[in-house]
């Protein structure tokens, strides 16, 4: 059970996004343990009651499911030369690389050019899929850990 860190009230629900006494949103508020409820010190590091640390980057991954490294790799071994797990990974950047060079080789690839450029797509792709099964690629763009 979890407590709203603004007014100490428990959450109704795990999935809770925010305190229906106070309308809050959830992990916002320093002034009770979002563990136990009790009431914290100003400037409080650490709940005196439970010991569990209150500073927003330590609860911040206890709400959130990271994204799934199954879909990731999934994403990646079939449709990664579109860059389609990169998306989903929030490497956005990346993404809209491997889909420009894919497009641009399909284009090409009358010319026989376009092959190699596929191609190499998509053993990158593949390569990347495999490190993300493996756990060698274990966080998202935003730096979240993926979930398994």
């Amino acid at each position: 059970m979890y407590f709203c860190k603004n007014c100490g009230e428990p959450y109704m629900a795990e999935e809770a996004v925010m305190c229906v006494r106070c309308g809050v949103a959830r992990g916002q508020g320093y002034n009770y343990c979002h563990r136990c409820g009790k009431p914290l010190q100003p400037q409080a590091t650490v709940c005196m009651n439970c010991g569990v640390p209150t500073s927003e980057a330590e609860t911040v991954y206890t709400y959130y499911k990271g994204k799934s490294r199954v879909a990731a790799g999934i994403l990646a071994i079939f449709f990664g030369s579109f860059g389609v797990h990169n998306f989903y990974l929030k490497y956005t950047g990346k993404a809209v690389t491997q889909l420009v060079l894919t497009l641009v080789g399909i284009i090409t690839s009358c010319l026989g050019v376009g092959v190699f450029l596929v191609l190499g797509m998509g053993i990158w792709a593949f390569v990347e899929g495999i490190l993300i099964l493996i756990g060698n690629i274990d966080k998202d763009g935003e730096g979240y850990p993926l979930s398994d």
